[in-house]
């Protein structure tokens, strides 16, 4: 009877043990699923479409802690934005990736994806009327999503078009 009782116990940790990793298994690819891209944002603390814009991209796969420096050039100019790529708010990624203005966070996925060789980031300059935080009912631009080159060159990385 007791080598019955032993070998009963051993089936059964072995069972919670199965059971264990099988939980492991799927809390990681849970995990991996639903992550996020955390972004530092450095904006005017008055500006309510830069809030609407991390709002926005709260809810797909970013999420923004807010900064307001005292000079947000500054900050533009740390990362290397030059004045023609500039809108109103600048978000980081921990690697250093720049996405300058309102910039799709779709874009901005594919983008993470691919990190393309020599990137410096995305960039919506201005502040396009229906980009994500700058919507105005049913008034929307056509605008460019430009990739900004760590030599300072830049290119279409996507045109937006409505």
């Amino acid at each position: 009877m007791r080598n019955v009782t032993n070998k009963l116990g051993q089936y059964f940790l072995l069972i919670i043990l199965l059971g264990l990793l099988a939980c492991t298994d799927e809390m990681v690819s849970v995990s991996k699923t639903t992550g996020f891209v955390k972004l530092d944002v450095y904006k005017n603390p008055s500006c309510e479409c830069c809030g609407r814009w991390i709002n926005y991209i709260d809810k797909n796969g970013f999420k923004g802690t807010v900064h307001h420096p005292v000079n947000l050039a500054t900050v533009k100019q740390k990362y290397s934005i030059a004045p023609q790529y500039q809108s109103c708010h600048t978000a980081v990624t921990k690697e250093g990736y720049i996405f300058e203005g309102h910039v799709p966070a779709d874009v901005m996925q594919r983008f993470m994806r691919e990190k393309p060789v020599g990137a410096l980031g995305l960039a919506v300059p201005g502040m396009p009327i229906g980009s994500p935080g700058m919507e105005m009912g049913d008034r929307t631009d056509d605008y460019d999503v430009l990739l900004l080159n760590k030599d300072g060159s830049s290119q279409v990385y996507e045109r937006i078009r409505h």
